[in-house]
């Protein structure tokens, strides 16, 4: 789908070639293949062999990715160059995962691997992109972040740290691309229908000592609703919302720093803009 005045082959030709990170499922499964719908030569990431050559049945090319393993960032920007011919128009940083917990619980080395795989990693495959994209003299850099990057509840410590700093690295990276011909954006969802609840279940279980928590009976609810898969909620849309802030990321003229995805996600940042701060943080420890 191209914007009014563009048809889809202008617009691939404009921006053609896109990585997407964590495209095994959720957000970035979907935007893969719309991108690839509409035009764009996608380079679809995933971690599990299974998820790679449903990638590839679905013709994209996908190629093995592990944020917190720099051998393998290597490899992909690698392999993707040498498809291109050494250019690169986009990258859409977005495969993560959620490590549950209170702060007094997590020990460090888990919140070191969250960093390694939410933070560091994404810090390292931009920075492999940027010579290509200086070199070009364009390029768009998006970063999935979260609502919790802005405003952070209860048990989610180590996935909003890891999403606070993504915010403050790539906001500075921002203004030192000014002039550059290089756009960088942050899309911020709320709760979207997804794999992320579930598939933080094997860390939860592999850090948090629940019995000797005092925060024993929360997490036992909290337990049970990621063994469901996470909170069901009439207010959580599918990713296709987060494609849309995507497309326009990649597409517009002037794309924007932030774009808040969701009904909750843009409750939750006006409710910091006009609440007291320690107002705020009673409204959202209660929706935790």
């Amino acid at each position: 789908m191209a914007t009014p005045g563009q048809t889809t082959s202008t617009v691939a030709k404009e921006l053609r070639t896109v990585i997407v990170t964590g495209a095994s499922s959720g957000i970035g499964a979907y935007c893969a293949r719309a991108l690839k719908a509409e035009g764009w030569r996608v380079f679809a990431t995933a971690r599990k062999p299974a998820d790679i050559a449903v990638l590839e049945a679905d013709g994209l090319e996908a190629f093995y990715l592990d944020y917190r393993e720099p051998e393998s960032i290597a490899a992909l920007v690698e392999a993707v160059l040498e498809r291109t011919g050494g250019t690169l128009d986009a990258l859409f940083n977005n495969g993560a995962y959620a490590q549950p917990g209170a702060v007094e619980d997590l020990p460090v080395a888990a919140l070191r691997e969250q960093f390694e795989a939410n933070f560091f990693g994404w810090h390292d495959l931009t920075r492999r992109v940027m010579p290509v994209m200086r070199r070009q003299g364009h390029g768009r850099l998006v970063h999935c972040s979260s609502i919790l990057g802005l405003a952070p509840v209860r048990f989610r410590g180590a996935y909003s740290a890891s999403k606070h700093a993504i915010e403050g690295l790539m906001l500075c990276m921002r203004q030192e691309l000014d002039g550059s011909g290089i756009h960088l954006s942050l899309i911020e969802p709320g709760p979207v229908t997804s794999k992320i609840a579930s598939n933080g279940l094997p860390w939860f279980l592999k850090n948090i000592d629940v019995e000797k928590s005092v925060h024993r009976a929360d997490y036992q609810a909290q337990l049970a609703r990621l063994q469901a898969g996470g909170s069901v909620s009439k207010l959580k849309p599918g990713p296709e919302v987060v494609h849309k802030a995507l497309r326009h990321a990649l597409l517009s003229q002037r794309p924007r720093p932030h774009y808040v995805v969701t009904v909750p996600a843009k409750i939750g940042a006006a409710l910091k803009r006009i609440l007291p701060a320690s107002m705020l943080y009673r409204v959202l420890a209660r929706r935790a």
